[in-house]
């Protein structure tokens, strides 16, 4: 299964318009009511959301009739959708607004993601920035690039490596168990310096552009984790789950650490994990 670039602009394109559509409009303008909490304090779900999940849904019908879409709100409503992605042999996942809780306390950290799945594996991925108006693409083997406003195109490229003690990262502990927490925030300060945005998809754009050089994550579900993994190895980098396993949009435990290239990513791992 191939998707081609001018239906992947096109899908970009789709991501853009729901969000001037839907997103934009209510940034920093949300009423009493608009934000909900489903699984925790950490976990929201604004109408943003869900208006741009039905946007999205309904468009992707028409650009890719063969796809199943399944959503981050439908899964949350109906966990069962996310086993049945196992099942489809063509599944978009989406997530409407990555950065939930930024974009409810009006924090202009947030994104659109989206990737394709064929049988388990990710074959296009697009991650869009509302604000800076640009979407970042890949597809598998061909490579990964920006798309700005105006139609100009430019590659992605991870950045080259370096040493542990002069990498910045991007490391998410928050959802990590109390004892790996214990584990890994002394070894925080080996790095030149670590940051964390709440927005996989504003991390993984900082890691593919060559921003930043390491990223780490605990919870692995595919609306948060697929789009990205793709566009970083596309542009160069080297990812693999905490056990060295190689990422896989079915299995949604086991941590993921990105990183310019592999031996940047042992030494990320014996760190933190060793």
């Amino acid at each position: 299964m191939r998707i081609s670039a001018a239906v992947a602009r096109e899908v970009a394109h789709l991501l853009r318009a729901a969000a001037q559509a839907e997103i934009m409009p209510r940034f920093r303008r949300l009423a009493e009511g608009d934000v909900r909490t489903k699984s925790g304090p950490l976990d929201l779900v604004t109408e943003a959301d869900t208006a741009a999940e039905r946007h999205i849904e309904a468009w992707l019908a028409r650009l890719l009739p063969e796809a199943w879409v399944l959503g981050e709100e439908a899964a949350a409503a109906d966990p069962s959708r996310l086993v049945r992605m196992a099942e489809e042999s063509l599944c978009v996942v989406v997530d409407p607004v990555d950065g939930t809780a930024n974009f409810a306390a009006g924090v202009p950290l947030f994104g659109v993601m989206a990737a394709a799945i064929w049988r388990g594996e990710t074959i296009a991925a697009w991650i869009h920035d509302p604000l800076g108006d640009d979407t970042l693409m890949a597809l598998r083997g061909e490579g990964a690039w920006v798309e700005g406003s105006s139609g100009h195109l430019h590659d992605c490229r991870v950045a080259a490596p370096v040493p542990l003690s002069r990498m910045l990262g991007a490391i998410s502990w928050g959802f990590m168990p109390r004892d790996r927490k214990a584990q890994v925030l002394p070894k925080l300060a080996g790095f030149a310096s670590v940051m964390n945005f709440r927005c996989a998809a504003q991390e993984y754009r900082l890691v593919c552009t060559g921003g930043a050089h390491v990223l780490v994550y605990n919870r692995l579900l595919p609306w948060d984790h697929a789009a990205g993994n793709l566009i970083h190895a596309e542009a160069g980098g080297y990812a693999a789950q905490f056990d060295g396993a190689p990422y896989s949009a079915l299995r949604h435990q086991g941590g993921l650490i990105c990183a310019p290239d592999r031996a940047g990513w042992q030494e990320v791992r014996d760190w933190l994990l060793g």
